[in-house]
């Protein structure tokens, strides 16, 4: 699904609009009633309810109109306060606005500090407020009255509904103003807003709810939007098909270059999440001194025994046999602790350099990689990298708050410049494409936050390349995928107690319903 900013919004709203003909009210009528959908399906019978309604001047505050008519035909007892003076509401807001005038309605002009507190009242006895403040294009700080009436809201621990964003969220970059709503649900229109799905502005949204409005689609196809929401409906479409006249080189074959002494879990568990994900052939190498530890947990698995004079790592010596068997593979999986000594620096970029089949990089592979990106520049295949903050910051050599105060520009501008995919994990993944996309997630949970999670996502992403989806699918399936697999888990067993074997084992289940949802 496309993703879209406020500017982008509102160019697909004025195509409806001039050039195929749908007056903006009807659009407007639209978004009305699916607020009201769903004010109705967290009240049920509305009738008898008490409702307050906040209204701006835009058309935010338009939609906000038309939702009180509705809910007062209903049957409901609604409180509408207006945050301007009348005076300064116009075109289809002003329609909406005249004609609960004409209905006898409650509505209130509120423009002073005293007005607070009549709300603060009012709010006691309301069963949900319904926020059309300000809409998706607020810039700089929410002040004075109306940051005030935001305040009281919050207080109050009323459900809100808000119309197209929570006010005091910028509808493009997700940050807050010190005063924003809190909602309990948002009702967005056609398509959802970039601020609403990223950190601190998804955090203010509750309950996300995209609502048709009549947008033709013919309305959005000019557009070159580069943002995307990830869905569960696109996913399906990216998963490998099964074939019964097959074999397991029909599959994939995987190279996994991980691990190191103390650190043979982080194989393990790429491996078995490439495994999992449907992988016909994984090959493991393995340093010949911690060989037994592969051989004895992935028992479906291939080893590749790598003399390491009993380091416990990979070696110079075996950077040889590490490149003859990229010939015979699909793609590589590079990196989950591997260490970062000199020698296991020397693989890797000699991987890097030779490579003719796609990389997944993670963990130590990034780690190496920041003392030289230019090696980058010598890649002769698609490569998908998989930084977390920290990760990231050391490649680009700045703290990790800074990379956390601007991940799409910064993700975006790295693959941009060194060509690769890159996947910056989080709360809210982001995929980048060397052209420019972006792909924004959304499963996931705070249980995931545990060591190994990202190495199951490598095996993961791995894993479907090398049954033919394209790196840059394989990546936003991949992340997909991975998450749900989390949330599945803590739904039945909590947060707390998620590692990260549970996910490797949630895969099958977790692929099994995006196919049949394809279906």
């Amino acid at each position: 699904m496309i993703l879209v900013t406020p500017d982008e919004m509102k160019r697909i709203d004025k195509t409806a609009i001039e050039e195929f003909g749908i007056p903006g009210i009807v659009l407007m009528e639209n978004a009305a009633l699916g607020v009201v959908r769903e004010i109705c399906e967290i009240l049920g019978d509305i009738s008898g309810k008490h409702l307050v309604v906040l209204a701006g001047k835009g058309n935010n505050g338009g939609d906000a109109f038309a939702v009180a008519r509705h809910l007062f035909n209903m049957g409901a007892h609604v409180s509408v306060y207006v945050l301007t003076r009348f005076a300064d509401i116009n075109a289809d807001a002003k329609t909406n606005l005249d004609i609960l005038f004409k209905m006898g309605m409650e509505v209130k002009e509120v423009t002073k500090d005293e007005h607070i507190d009549e709300i603060k009242d009012r709010l006691r006895f309301t069963h949900i407020v319904v926020d059309g403040l300000l809409g998706t294009g607020l810039m700089g700080e929410v002040k004075g009255v109306m940051a005030g009436i935001i305040d009281a809201v919050n207080d109050s621990c009323v459900p809100v509904v808000a119309v197209d964003i929570p006010s005091g969220v910028n509808g493009e970059t997700g940050k807050v103003s010190t005063a924003c709503i809190k909602a309990t649900s948002t009702v967005t229109f056609a398509f959802p807003k970039l601020g609403q799905l990223v950190h601190p502005g998804c955090e203010y949204v509750g309950k996300l709810e995209i609502v048709d409005i009549g947008i033709p689609r013919a309305a959005v196809q000019s557009f070159e939007v580069e943002n995307h929401f990830i869905d569960s409906a696109f996913v399906s479409q990216l998963m490998p098909k099964r074939y019964s006249n097959s074999n397991k080189g029909n599959y994939g074959k995987i190279l996994v270059v991980a691990g190191s002494r103390g650190m043979t879990g982080a194989a393990c568990l790429t491996g078995g999440a490439a495994l999992r994900t449907g992988s016909g052939l994984v090959y493991m190498t393995a340093p010949l001194s911690i060989l037994s530890i592969y051989a004895g947990n992935l028992l479906e698995a291939l080893t590749i025994p790598l003399e390491d004079e009993n380091k416990g790592y990979i070696t110079k010596e075996s950077v040889s046999e590490i490149l003859s068997h990229l010939e015979d593979v699909d793609v590589a999986a590079v990196g989950p602790g591997l260490s970062v000594g000199g020698e296991t620096k020397d693989a890797v970029f000699s991987i890097i350099k030779s490579s003719k089949v796609p990389i997944v990089l993670d963990a130590d592979g990034i780690n190496l990689l920041a003392k030289d990106l230019s090696v980058l520049r010598n890649l002769r295949t698609q490569m998908v990298i998989t930084p977390h903050p920290g990760e990231m910051a050391r490649l680009l050599g700045i703290s990790v708050k800074e990379v956390q105060s601007d991940r799409i520009n910064i993700a975006r501008s790295f693959s941009k410049e060194w060509g690769v995919i890159t996947v910056l994990k989080g709360s809210r993944t982001i995929i980048a494409s060397p052209e420019g996309e972006i792909y924004i997630n959304a499963t996931g949970n705070a249980g995931m936050a545990t060591g190994g999670s990202g190495d199951v996502l490598t095996g993961i992403i791995a894993s479907l390349i090398g049954q033919g989806v394209k790196p840059l699918d394989a990546a936003v399936a991949g992340v997909y995928i991975h998450g749900l697999c989390g949330d599945n888990v803590a739904q039945r067993n909590g947060e707390h107690g998620l590692i990260a074997g549970d996910l490797v084992q949630e895969i099958p289940n977790v692929m099994l319903d995006i196919i049949n949802r394809r279906k």
